[in-house]
């Protein structure tokens, strides 16, 4: 089955790596794709919609949206694209909204209260609908971004992983496109012509918000530097956890243990050559 695009065809190479490469997906898998109607979501449904027709594996795929309860949200636009495409979906509403709004104040960002929750329902749904894995659209620029905000915000060296085991063990969450940056998921969904819907959050594009004062930051690096993205991206599998300060990574009594070790061996003299008789 041949792509339509150079484009698609780049993308599906670099899913089909990640899939490869963190074992995102199994045959037999139901795959639950969290679909907001966001241009990153979008992309993922499209890209592993592709992949399920040409994989020589069997997995299955439902598309799950979460409305949390905006009345401009356009949910009935993801249900058409969802119907005209052929692709099995739910539509959960919920009052997430509300509650947001309920227990945050004007100078608090409500967006980790929301991952909370909706990530609550998205568990909950899987379940329902058989779902073995949970797909989320996070791309590479997420991925540095979250690492660029734990740094700089809360004094942690951790980003996101492609493969997630929930606490209880119930749930796998996978993020196939890890490798496929934010330029590239929009230029593929404008491409397919796929209906973008914004979340009609009253914050969301703040720019005041830590997460868009990092992109700045990363779109000014990527001009000065070309491919700074890529090698942020790289560094987070290549850890050189010896040379961190981290001490459950280099227990101090066993640092001791290897240089008393190394300062024995140095002391050993050498054995004189034996003579033969």
């Amino acid at each position: 089955m041949a792509y339509d695009s150079v484009l698609e065809k780049k993308l599906a190479r670099k899913t089909t790596r990640a899939i490869v490469d963190f074992d995102l997906i199994e045959d037999g898998d139901r795959v639950m794709v969290g679909l907001s109607g966001g241009k990153d979501s979008w992309a993922l449904m499209q890209i592993l919609d592709g992949l399920r027709r040409r994989a020589p594996i069997d997995f299955s795929l439902i598309a799950v949206n979460v409305d949390s309860g905006y009345r401009e949200y356009k949910h009935d636009t993801i249900a058409r694209t969802c119907e005209a495409r052929g692709w099995e979906y739910r539509i959960e509403h919920t009052s997430i909204g509300a509650i947001i709004d309920d227990k945050l104040d004007e100078r608090s960002t409500p967006c980790s209260l929301c991952a909370r929750l909706r990530r609550g329902v998205l568990y909950r749904i899987a379940g329902e609908v058989g779902a073995t894995k949970i797909a989320l659209g996070h791309h590479a620029d997420d991925f540095i971004e979250t690492l660029l905000l734990n740094l700089f915000f809360s004094g942690s060296l951790k980003a996101m992983p492609a493969r997630l085991v929930s606490d209880d063990g119930r749930h796998v969450v996978i993020r196939p496109l890890v490798y496929i940056s934010e330029e590239e998921a929009r230029d593929y969904t404008q491409e397919t012509g796929l209906p973008v819907i914004g979340c009609c959050c009253p914050v969301c594009g703040d720019l005041s918000l830590q997460r868009q004062r990092v992109k700045r930051l990363l779109l000014d690096l990527e001009r000065e530097h070309a491919g700074v993205k890529q090698s942020m991206l790289k560094a987070l599998g290549n850890v050189a956890g010896r040379h961190l300060l981290d001490r459950r990574l280099n227990p101090v009594a066993e640092l001791r243990v290897e240089a008393a070790e190394h300062l024995d061996a140095m002391s050993v003299p050498a054995r004189a050559p034996s003579v033969p008789s």
